[in-house]
């Protein structure tokens, strides 16, 4: 190898490792916020939040475990019927809402009843993101962010 292709290639690498290490194209970047629950009357409850998709690549929020149950699933609402799901897609450059009304998370039978100003934690899994830990505090049964 001469002095000058060794040189392109050595140009060629580092510009490629260096687009590579810059580059969050195609990459979901995740950020929690809003996350409530409405105090508990029963023994199920559910719980609201956003995910918000800062990145270029879509994701899939696919289960969520908590301390509060071992029975967590996820619900959309569509004609005022609930029904079970696998998994909600978090959009690239857009946003994941679970809210009154639509789709939320459901805990079912609690192992334990939180108290309104309490907080509840909760772990989201993701297909391709990392868990995101997140405290969701209890709200009164009627809170609504929407009205407030």
């Amino acid at each position: 190898m001469n002095r000058q292709t060794t040189l392109a290639a050595v140009i060629a690498l580092t510009t490629g490792l260096a687009l590579t290490g810059c580059s969050s194209a195609g990459k979901p970047e995740l950020k929690v916020s809003g996350g409530f629950m409405p105090q508990p009357v029963g023994d199920m409850a559910a719980g609201f939040l956003r995910v918000h998709n800062s990145g270029g690549g879509a994701d899939k929020l696919t289960t969520i475990t908590s301390d509060i149950s071992d029975d967590i699933t996820i619900h959309e609402s569509k004609n005022q019927t609930m029904q079970e799901v696998k998994a909600f897609d978090v959009p690239a450059d857009g946003d994941l809402d679970l809210e009154r009304g639509g789709s939320h998370i459901m805990f079912m039978k609690l192992k334990q009843q939180p108290k309104q100003g309490e907080k509840v934690t909760v772990e989201l899994h993701f297909e391709k993101s990392d868990p995101i830990t997140v405290e969701l505090p209890v709200k009164e049964p009627t809170y609504n962010p929407q009205k407030h």
